[in-house]
């Protein structure tokens, strides 16, 4: 799921401040601690190799997050793609992989357990592969 700026509905909208507000846009209620992370990717890194030997060889943690600059393409198990452009808020479910179709600046939060599985499957892949 993702959605520009400009498509959140604006809760406060004055001359001073405007405060745009999505409601339901994804839900936490069975993790822990979130982490905050800020990823850079170059045109044409794709992650899916190195997540193999997780479930379904994606990523299974869900992200929240911000597209700084760039854009990405999020593929999901069931073979569906989405865009991810520069000003777009995201969610992603878990059971999804990357690229980058461009230089890519991103912010996420992440469930810290979740993803920092994630991140030690990808360290370890990456240290097999030298």
């Amino acid at each position: 799921m993702n959605i520009a700026k400009d498509d959140i509905p604006a809760r406060i909208d004055t001359p001073n401040a405007v405060a745009r507000h999505q409601p339901e846009f994804g839900d936490v209620t069975e993790y822990g601690p979130l982490a905050a992370e800020y990823f850079t990717l170059t045109e044409g890194t794709d992650i899916t190799a190195l997540l193999s030997g997780l479930e379904d060889d994606r990523c299974q943690s869900p992200h929240w997050g911000y597209i700084v600059s760039g854009t990405l393409t999020v593929t999901y198990s069931d073979g569906s793609e989405e865009v991810d452009t520069a000003g777009d808020m995201f969610y992603w479910p878990p059971g999804h992989t990357l690229r980058a179709d461009e230089d890519t600046d991103f912010v996420l939060f992440s469930p810290q357990q979740e993803h920092g599985e994630v991140i030690e499957q990808i360290r370890t892949n990456m240290e097999q592969s030298t």
